[in-house]
């Protein structure tokens, strides 16, 4: 697991000094009904399709 979340969303309750997530659990969702294939179909920056 991260030892830190990065998040830029400066207006969430959760946002901390240096973009820094301070929730206490992360929920990520997919734009598609298929299975994600690259980072654009959800909502997580750093995903990557599994091999």
């Amino acid at each position: 697991m991260a030892e830190d979340v990065k998040c830029e969303v400066d207006s969430c309750t959760y946002w901390g000094s240096g973009n820094l997530c301070n929730a206490s659990s992360i929920y990520v969702v997919n734009h598609t009904s298929e299975n994600a294939s690259t980072s654009e179909e959800t909502d997580c920056k750093t995903f990557e399709p599994k091999h």
